[in-house]
């Protein structure tokens, strides 16, 4: 069965094409883009995710570990004796970093301090070469 669009000039018939028709799966590729598109920002959304819990593990004070307090003014205290600058901390945290084994750094911070001055502190440890830093916290109320 074939199909004439005009008079043929030469009297022969007409070729054969053997070219692939790409038409449809053009479509059906830009159907299954739109699709891709409205679902991907839903599966964003809702992809399942295990967040981390709290845990609050309970000190253990040993008497070599180094209790540093940051006050709600922003005075540092070593155990419970002041420190006069941060020069002052970086020498006495210098001192202790050279010990085998290395004792820890235990910061607790006033609620009220100034990030700032837990800051200094952190940075004096960096600088002494303390590996181990770890911050005191209070439990969370229950009930």
């Amino acid at each position: 069965m074939s199909m004439s669009l005009g008079p043929s000039d030469s009297g022969e018939e007409d070729e054969v094409v053997s070219t692939i028709n790409t038409t449809p799966l053009v479509d059906v590729m830009l159907v299954l883009l739109i699709i891709f598109l409205i679902t991907i920002p839903v599966v964003r959304q809702s992809v399942a995710v295990d967040l981390p819990k709290e845990v609050n593990i309970p000190t253990v004070t040993k008497p070599e570990n180094v209790l540093l307090s940051v006050s709600r003014e922003g005075d540092v205290y070593w155990n419970t004796m002041a420190v006069r600058d941060s020069d002052d901390l970086l020498l006495r945290l210098k001192a202790v970093a050279v010990l085998d084994p290395q004792p820890e750094v235990h910061i607790r911070g006033d609620m009220d301090a100034r990030y700032e001055a837990v800051g200094r502190v952190v940075y004096a440890c960096q600088r002494a070469g303390i590996i181990k830093i770890g911050f005191i916290t209070e439990p969370p109320a229950r009930g």
